[in-house]
């Protein structure tokens, strides 16, 4: 197994990385790499992101929003999570196995004194609580195991900034999800930052055997930077990659009360329909018809409606805020 020495802190730059090791044939070997986000939300590659980002305290501290190539659920990253992934040539007929691919982590921590153990599906816990999810994705040839290592995790912009769902946890409170959660910090020896953390579980992973690097060259950065601004930092697959699904948003403005009620279809609204105690300058179908198609993102909306005037006191900024705030 190669180790990569990466520094992208943009999460574009390494699900692109993970994408190339996977899928070009000419990166026969095994490899291993760690990566540190600035505040980001990762989404699942079956998720739809309008369901599972606050979009309204994402734009306000500038979170962004990736998808990955795994399947699972969305999880938060930021400077106190350590990010890892191995990128493994597949044996013939293997599956899905967390267990397998958990096990040298878990290793690794035990050595550091932190009792970890795989629970569940996909988690690996700490006196009961999540410190590290982990996700796998397969294709002919390869496996990507890869997972989050909370160190000083800001929890409290965990809890805001994912919508999470009823079914994973009873209560959306941010108590409620810091009862279930926890930092390594604590577990760990005093005075180790998430450096000497990620360089401890680095030396152990690779025991005593010289650690083997692999160094991108320009090459490899060049394929890594298309991938980022054909694929993985654009709109349409971050945002655009979901299922059709409805939703109704309601607010009360100076113009009245008014609810959208929305089809969303391929990323794009595929039809909208306004109710509510307001008064229309014009027929109503008219603000309707304007935004069917457009793609469901703030500057299509605007750029499809511009300085509209049809419910009556009702401004474009109202409507982009009914819509998406």
């Amino acid at each position: 197994m190669k180790y990569i020495p990466t520094s992208w802190s943009v999460p574009y730059y390494n699900m692109a990385l993970e994408d190339m090791l996977l899928n070009d044939s000419q990166y026969t070997d095994d490899y291993f790499f760690f990566y540190i986000h600035e505040p980001s939300v990762i989404i699942g590659k079956h998720q739809n992101a309008m369901q599972e980002v606050n979009f309204p305290y994402a734009k306000e501290h500038s979170i962004h929003v990736s998808r990955r190539t795994s399947g699972g659920g969305a999880v938060y990253h930021d400077f106190g999570n350590l990010n890892y992934s191995f990128v493994l040539n597949k044996k013939l007929g293997e599956l899905v196995d967390f267990a397998k691919y958990t096990a040298p982590i878990i290793k690794c921590l035990r050595e550091l004194g932190v009792d970890a153990e795989l629970s569940g599906r996909n988690d690996i816990l700490i006196d009961g609580k999540k410190f590290s999810g982990t996700a796998q994705h397969l294709n002919k040839n390869k496996i990507l195991s890869h997972g989050t290592l909370m160190f000083d995790l800001d929890i409290e912009a965990m809890a805001n900034v994912l919508n999470v769902d009823g079914l994973k946890i009873e209560s959306r409170a941010i108590t409620s999800i810091r009862s279930r959660v926890a930092n390594l910090k604590s577990y760990l020896a005093d005075g180790m930052d998430i450096f000497a953390f990620k360089d401890a579980i680095l030396k152990n992973l690779f025991e005593d055997s010289q650690i083997e690097v692999f160094e991108l060259g320009n090459d490899d950065i060049g394929k890594i930077k298309k991938r980022v601004a054909e694929k993985f930092s654009t709109w349409e697959y971050n945002y655009g990659s979901f299922p059709p699904f409805s939703m109704a948003k309601k607010r009360k403005y100076g113009a009245g009360i008014i609810q959208a009620n929305l089809d969303l279809r391929e990323g794009a609204i595929g039809s909208v329909v306004f109710t509510g105690d307001f008064f229309a300058n014009v027929p109503v179908e008219e603000l309707q018809e304007l935004l069917c198609g457009a793609a469901f993102n703030e500057e299509s909306v605007r750029a499809a409606v511009g300085e509209q005037n049809v419910i009556a006191g009702l401004s474009t900024d109202e409507l982009v805020d009914l819509l998406f705030y």
